[in-house]
C-alpha cells in the first residue's frame, strides 16, 4: 500500500490558545505542519478538448491571506506533456466547457467582482465577458452550432410587506424591519436564509448580449440542461411540482422550446429522474434515478430510451450500486459512468443490452478532509478517459486511462509531501457481532510505526450515515496519524457502497447495529495491531457525531471523546434542521407528534445519564444541518452532570467546517488537544 505523507507533533494548550503554529520544535519539520494545510492542492473537473488533442482540469488551492480555496484552470497535451496555465490568478475559475469546434472556452471567473460567464479564444487567448448578472451562474452548455450557452441563475421576486408599520421620522434610528418567513423551505446549510425567488434557465449569446429567460414560475431549475441536436430546445431536471417541498426527492425530466418557451414533461414517476445526456447523434436520452420506496437509501440507475417518446429500459438493475456522471461514448453504443463499491470510487462502461464494463479503480482523492471515496472522471474523442486519481498519500491528480492502464500526469503536491514522513493506510475487515457480515474499515498507522510500541487508538466516524469512507487522502486522519494516534476508520451497516439492503439495514433503526459494528473493528484493531487498550478515543462529524454521542452513552471504554456537529435529540433536529420535510419523510419513523417514543429511543440525549466520558462538542455557529441547539443540549445535560465538558463554537462556519482551511485545522487542533489532556 502507498504510505501517506502528513504528520504532525500533537498540539499543546498554548498553540490552541492562539500562539503562531510555526513555534513547533525544528525536528518536526521533516513533518507537515499546520501550516502546510494551506500549500495543498488538487485536481478536479478534467475536460477534454473535441478533437482530443488537449485536457484542461481545474487546479484548487488554498490562499492563506483570504483562508479560501480558489480554482485556476491548467491545460495540458492529452499525453500529459506541455503542462501550462490556462487561467490563474488569486480569483476562481470555474466550470470550464469547450465549444463544439474547440475554439472557444466558456467559464465563470470572479475576478471583476459577481461571478460571471467568459468566452476564451483558443487559438489567441482573447477573452469576452458576456454577462452581467446579479447572481452566479451555473450549469454551462454550448448549442450544437456554438452560437448560444445556456445556463442557470437566480431571478429574486419581490412580496408585498406582511403588514403596514409607522415610518421613522428622519434621522431617527429605529430597529430594522422583522423578517417574516412564510415558506416551507425557508434556510439552506451553507447560503442561509432563503431569499424570495427561483433558479431559472437562460440562454445567452456566445459572443455577448442579453440573457432570455427561458423557465418562470415557482419552482427551481438548476443542473446543466443539455441542448437537442437541433438547437430547438433544451432538456433539463426539475421538481415542478406545486407541492414539491414536501416531496424533497422527486423530479422530472421536461422539454423547453426555444421558441415559445413550452415547457413538455418527459418523465412521470415517484422518484428523482435527474442529470439528462443526450447521444451523440441525437436519437437517445440517457439519465439517472430510482423508483422511490420509501427508504432512506437507494441506488441511482442509468435509463435510457428515444428521446422522442418510447419504452424505458434501467441499463443497472442488477448492479445494487448507485451510478452517477454519466457519459456517451463517441459511438452511441456505451455509456461511461462511476459508481463506489466497498468504499472504491469505479470508472465502468455499460453497453445497451445492460453488459458492464470495469475500466478503473483508481479514482478519488477529492475529499481534502475527511476519507470520503469521491472523484470525477471525462470522456472525450475516441474514448479517452481522464480522471482524478487516488493515492492515500497525496489529494487527487489527475491521471488518464492508457492501454487499459493508469498514467498520471501532474505531481500538483510533490513540492510539499515529497520530503515529509509517512503515515501508511492498512485495510481491516471483521465479522460483525450482530449477525456475522463483513465490516470494513481502514487503520492510518503513525509515521515510523514501531509495532514493538504501543499506541493509543483514534476511532474517527464518518457522517451521512449514508456515505462511504475508502482508502483515500485525508488531511485530518493524516494529522491525527502524524500526532502518533493509530487511526481507525470504517464503513459500519448504513454506509453506502455495499449495496441497497446494507445501507437500510439502519432504516429508522439508526444508531442501531451500527454501534455494534464500531466496537468490532475497535477490537480487531487492537488484536491486528501495537494498541494501547487504556488509551481509546472516540471522534465524529455529523452521522459521525451521532454514533460518537451514543456510544458514550453506551460504553466507557473512550478516554475522551469529540462530538462534531451531531444530532442529540431527534425531535428538535427534526423540527430545526434544514432539510426537515426529508427527514421526517424518509430518516424518521413518523412526525414526533406521533411517535416520540421512536424518536426518543434512538436519541442519544436518552442515553445522556450513562456518560462517564470525558466530552468536547464542536460545531459552526452557522450550521442549519445540525443546529448548533442539539451540540448545546448536550453540553447543558454533560454540565448537569457535571462531567468533563467542553463546547467549542466555530465561527464564520456552517456544517462543512473544513471548507476554511482554517477552520480545518482548528477542528483537528481542538480535537488533539482535548486528547492529549486525557492521555
Amino acid at each position: 500500500m502507498k504510505k501517506s505523507l502528513m504528520s504532525l507533533m500533537a498540539l499543546g494548550l498554548t498553540a490552541v490558545a492562539g500562539l503562531p503554529f510555526t513555534t513547533l520544535a525544528d525536528d518536526h519539520q521533516n513533518k507537515l505542519e499546520m501550516n502546510d494545510v494551506f500549500a495543498l492542492e488538487m485536481a478536479s473537473g478534467p475536460v477534454f478538448s473535441p478533437d482530443g488533442n488537449s485536457l484542461i482540469y481545474h487546479r484548487r488551492s488554498f490562499d492563506i491571506m483570504t483562508d479560501r480555496s480558489r480554482s485556476n484552470i491548467w491545460i495540458m497535451n492529452s499525453d500529459g506533456s506541455n503542462q501550462r496555465p490556462l487561467l490563474s490568478g488569486k480569483d476562481n475559475y470555474i466550470s470550464a466547457t469547450f465549444s463544439p469546434d474547440g475554439t472557444r472556452l466558456a467559464y465563470i471567473a470572479t475576478h471583476e467582482g459577481r461571478p460571471q460567464i467568459y468566452v476564451r479564444w483558443m487559438d489567441n487567448g482573447q477573452t469576452a465577458r458576456i454577462t452581467d448578472l446579479q447572481s452566479s451562474p451555473s450549469g454551462l452548455s454550448w448549442s450544437a452550432d456554438g452560437e448560444y450557452i445556456a445556463f442557470s441563475t437566480f431571478v429574486a421576486s419581490s412580496s408585498k410587506p406582511f403588514t403596514r408599520t409607522p415610518t421613522p421620522p428622519s434621522g431617527a434610528k429605529w430597529a430594522p424591519k422583522p423578517k417574516v418567513i412564510d415558506k416551507t423551505v425557508y434556510r439552506r446549510d451553507g447560503s442561509g436564509y432563503v431569499r424570495d425567488g427561483n433558479s431559472h434557465l437562460f440562454v445567452v449569446p456566445a459572443t455577448g448580449g442579453t440573457p432570455r429567460q427561458l423557465t418562470s414560475g415557482p419552482f427551481n431549475h438548476r443542473g446543466t440542461a443539455q441542448w437537442t441536436s437541433d438547437g430547438s430546445a433544451l432538456i433539463f431536471s426539475a421538481n415542478r411540482y406545486e407541492d414539491g417541498d414536501f416531496q424533497p426527492r422527486n423530479s422530472e425530466l421536461y422539454r423547453v422550446a426555444l421558441d415559445g418557451g413550452e415547457i413538455t414533461q418527459l418523465t412521470d414517476r415517484n422518484g428523482p429522474d435527474s442529470s439528462p445526456k443526450i447521444s451523440p447523434d441525437g436519437k437517445m436520452l440517457a439519465w439517472t434515478g430510482y423508483d422511490d420506496t420509501g427508504l432512506s437509501s437507494l441506488n441511482n440507475n442509468i435509463y435510457v430510451r428515444p428521446i422522442n417518446g418510447g419504452s424505458i429500459k434501467n441499463l443497472t438493475a442488477d448492479l445494487d450500486r448507485s451510478a452517477g456522471n454519466v457519459q456517451w461514448s463517441d459511438d452511441g453504443d456505451h455509456l461511461y459512468f462511476q459508481y463506489t463499491d466497498h468504499g472504491i470510487p469505479t470508472i465502468a462502461r455499460v453497453d445497451m443490452d445492460g453488459d458492464i464494463d470495469v475500466l478503473s479503480t483508481d479514482m478519488g482523492g477529492m475529499s481534502m478532509g475527511r476519507p470520503y471515496a469521491a472523484g470525477t472522471f471525462t470522456v472525450g474523442k475516441d474514448d479517452q478517459v481522464a480522471f482524478t486519481y487516488n493515492n492515500p498519500a497525496r489529494p487527487a491528480d489527475l491521471a488518464i486511462l492508457e492501454g487499459g492502464d493508469t498514467k498520471v500526469l501532474t505531481q500538483l503536491n510533490e513540492d510539499v509531501l515529497g520530503h515529509k514522513q509517512v503515515a501508511s493506510i492498512k485495510e481491516i475487515t471483521t465479522k460483525s457481532s450482530v449477525d456475522g457480515r463483513e465490516i470494513q474499515g481502514w487503520l492510518a498507522l503513525p509515521p515510523g510505526y514501531d509495532p514493538s510500541k504501543k499506541y493509543p487508538l483514534l476511532l474517527e466516524i464518518h457522517g451521512g450515515p449514508h456515505s462511504a469512507y475508502g482508502p483515500s487522502w485525508s488531511t485530518e486522519v493524516q494529522l491525527f496519524a502524524a500526532a502518533g494516534y493509530v487511526v481507525l476508520y470504517t464503513n459500519p451497516r448504513g454506509s453506502t457502497s455495499y449495496g441497497e439492503e446494507f445501507a437500510n439495514l439502519i432504516h429508522h433503526c439508526y444508531p442501531c447495529g451500527d454501534y455494534d459494528d464500531l466496537m468490532d473493528l475497535v477490537d480487531a484493531s487492537i488484536e491486528s495491531e501495537s494498541i494501547d487498550e487504556n488509551k481509546l478515543y472516540v471522534t465524529g462529524g455529523s452521522g459521525g457525531g451521532v454514533l460518537t454521542s451514543w456510544i458514550i452513552g453506551k460504553t466507557n471504554r473512550f478516554k475522551a471523546a469529540v462530538v462534531a456537529k451531531p444530532v442529540i435529540n431527534w425531535t428538535s433536529f427534526a423540527l430545526t434542521a434544514d432539510g426537515y420535510t426529508m427527514y421526517t419523510k424518509y430518516w424518521l419513523d413518523g412526525n414526533p407528534w406521533d411517535n416520540h417514543d421512536h424518536y426518543w429511543k434512538r436519541s442519544p440525549l436518552s442515553l445522556v445519564g450513562n456518560v462517564e466520558t470525558p466530552t468536547m462538542l464542536l460545531t459552526g455557529e452557522q450550521d442549519y444541518r445540525t443546529p448548533m441547539s442539539e451540540s448545546e443540549q448536550y453540553y447543558q445535560a454533560l454540565r448537569l452532570r457535571k462531567i468533563p465538558s467542553v463546547l467549542i463554537r466555530i465561527q464564520n462556519s456552517s456544517h462543512g467546517i473544513a471548507s476554511k482551511p482554517s477552520n480545518l485545522i482548528n477542528k483537528v487542533a481542538y480535537i488533539l488537544e482535548w486528547f492529549d489532556r486525557y492521555k
